[in-house]
């Protein structure tokens, strides 16, 4: 596994590397595919889970031959925190789209906040989003979403291990959250503010850990293609 801690220009990307790298905000994951599959000249490319555009932090990346282990990487607990602010009510229940919905606020305490993430811990029920990856007859959500369209979701049963307040400054909640492959942390954020009668949506959200693995050991796209050696590419 190549990491800011294990690197030792010794690659063969064909063959099959793994690699960690911190996604930046405003890139999509597939992005971050294609600038690699680019630096490093290989075909073979994929990550072990999408994150969002507006989120930033932690994809494993596989190549070559090691393509084949990433469903054990996507199998892993995944570990995100940031900060979901209340009140406010989205299509894509982040920034990613205009804030269509507003609520009050003001009466809103850490003891309920408290009380209802407790509801949200375990084994929970989930409907995916439509603004996300996830494909219905080969089409993704997001596409549809974007054309206005809503397809019927079924939902299906994620696992939240741990769901820590962190600190709260109403309306703005920083959180950690660990949880099982599949869940979506816009979903527990609408569904927190929905909870409490005033709406939620992500403001801010960064994966730190994919199992044992943590991004503080991930490059940044163009921190990895300067560090192993290509400088005549451009990330």
């Amino acid at each position: 596994m190549i990491t800011k801690k294990t690197i030792d220009g010794d690659f063969d990307f064909q063959a099959g590397e793994v690699l960690l790298i911190d996604k930046p905000g405003g890139w999509t994951s597939f992005k971050v595919i294609r600038e690699i599959r680019k630096a490093i000249n290989v075909r073979k490319v994929g990550h072990a889970g999408t994150l969002d555009p507006v989120a930033t932090g932690l994809l494993i990346v596989c190549t070559g031959k090691r393509t084949k282990e990433i469903s054990a990487y996507q199998n892993l607990p995944k570990v995100y925190e940031g900060v979901i602010t209340l009140g406010k009510s989205s299509p894509s229940m982040d920034t990613e789209t205009e804030v269509t919905g507003e609520k009050p606020v003001e009466h809103i305490t850490e003891e309920m906040i408290l009380r209802e993430t407790g509801k949200l811990t375990g084994k929970i029920m989930q409907v995916p989003p439509m603004y996300s990856a996830l494909k219905v007859k080969g089409k993704p959500l997001y596409k549809m979403a974007r054309k206005g369209k809503e397809i019927q979701r079924n939902s299906r049963e994620v696992e939240v291990y741990e769901f820590t307040v962190l600190r709260t400054v109403i309306p703005d909640v920083w959180f950690r959250i660990r949880c099982s492959r599949g869940t979506y942390i816009r979903v527990i954020a609408d569904d927190l503010g929905n909870n409490l009668g005033c709406g939620g949506i992500i403001s801010s959200l960064r994966r730190t850990a994919i199992g044992e693995y943590s991004v503080d050991d991930a490059f940044l796209p163009e921190d990895f293609v300067r560090t192993i050696g290509f400088p005549n590419k451009n990330v």
